[in-house]
């Protein structure tokens, strides 16, 4: 198939994250002529960061209408989906989602990869009830229609990628359709190897409930162990009344002090299940071990025994005997750091081009 236009579709535009920096990596890549969002309310320094200097076409819906409160129109989500259609023929068109731009209409002369960057709209399904809780909960009613919504859509692609393999088996569940497996890159040449660890455990994310920090706090409440803890969120202020003196509360830091902090503890500790969590790769880039819920996208980024430790439950006991087995071993910072560079941009680029290949090859 002869290509003649390159083009991105989002479900949307709001904030740089996990999502926005693999764009920014495709865009490098692909140079894409046009982006499909649902809405696009991102600051243009931020639209920078992912699609350089260069005005790029982005084409929206009217869920415009609701501003930065576009995600309350979830029960609408399929109307808009419909008035984005891409127009352009023999076009190769790269989706990346976490909700519904997946269902995205083209021509029958193009074709569609879809690269799925968590469980697709995880709010009607897993995570139902951390979305329709409270009054929240009268929405509910919505939940059988949108899951058949989302089956729908997922037949529409010409192939589907997914950022682990916990995502995929989740998707072959759902979707019933073949799934392929390619992680998503990590800037390694952002972090320093260190192999002078200090007697403190880390960890980096957002205060909110599904993270687990009221186990990584509860824990250390009881070893007593040292802890420093980088993210703020809307837990900040009751985790802090929680918290023991060992443990340190840092807020929002600059990337450049974060690093510093990585590179240098003993071990990162994540308590949370991800769909994939780049935030698991990052210490290790600097020789640093993890410590994590063996769940979810962990098991594709750590390395039992060899780059990290996980704990089989959610519970003060299964972290505390994971962070004694943690300090009873000497782990390889060398070998962790080796590991952490499959993960690398470079990597990334060339497994994605490989089945855009394979996919423009097909009939």
């Amino acid at each position: 198939m002869k290509i003649e236009k390159k083009i991105l579709v989002m479900d949307w535009l709001d904030d740089y994250a996990g999502s926005e920096q693999v764009v920014k990596y495709l865009h490098q890549k692909y140079n894409f002529d046009k982006v499909y969002v649902l809405i696009n309310i991102m600051p243009k320094e931020n639209l920078k960061k992912i699609f350089g200097n260069t005005e790029i076409p982005i084409e929206t819906t009217f869920l415009k209408i609701f501003g930065s409160k576009f995600r309350a129109a979830l029960p609408l989500f399929p109307f808009f989906l419909k008035q984005l259609k891409v127009k352009e023929e023999n076009a190769l068109i790269i989706s990346v989602t976490h909700s519904v731009v997946k269902g995205i209409s083209y021509k029958k002369s193009s074709r569609h990869i879809s690269y799925l960057v968590a469980r697709n709209l995880k709010y009607v399904w897993e995570e139902k009830e951390l979305y329709f809780k409270g009054i929240k909960k009268i929405g509910s009613f919505i939940i059988p229609s949108m899951r058949r919504f989302d089956i729908r859509m997922s037949k529409k692609p010409t192939v589907i990628i997914s950022v682990s393999d916990f995502v995929s088996n989740w998707a072959i569940d759902k979707y019933k359709r073949k799934v392929h497996t390619i992680n998503p890159p990590v800037n390694v040449d952002d972090f320093e190897y260190c192999e002078e660890k200090e007697d403190f455990y880390v960890s980096v994310g957002r205060l909110e409930p599904y993270k687990r920090y009221d186990l990584l706090i509860d824990t250390f409440n009881k070893n007593g162990k040292k802890l420093v803890i980088i993210g703020d969120g809307s837990l900040m202020k009751e985790f802090k009344e929680r918290a023991n003196k060992n443990i340190e509360f840092k807020g929002y830091l600059f990337p450049e002090e974060s690093k510093q902090l990585l590179k240098k503890a003993k071990a990162f500790v994540f308590c949370g299940k991800e769909d994939f969590g780049i935030a698991l790769i990052e210490p290790q880039v600097c020789g640093t071990p993890v410590i994590a819920y063996g769940s979810g996208g962990a098991l594709d980024t750590v390395v039992e025994n060899k780059t990290g430790i996980f704990f089989k439950e959610q519970t003060v006991a299964s972290l505390t005997d994971a962070i004694n087995k943690f300090e009873s071993i000497k782990f390889n910072c060398k070998s962790i750091r080796e590991h952490s560079l499959g993960f690398s941009i470079d990597n990334f680029k060339n497994k994605f081009h490989k089945k855009v290949i394979e996919t423009l090859e097909l009939d």
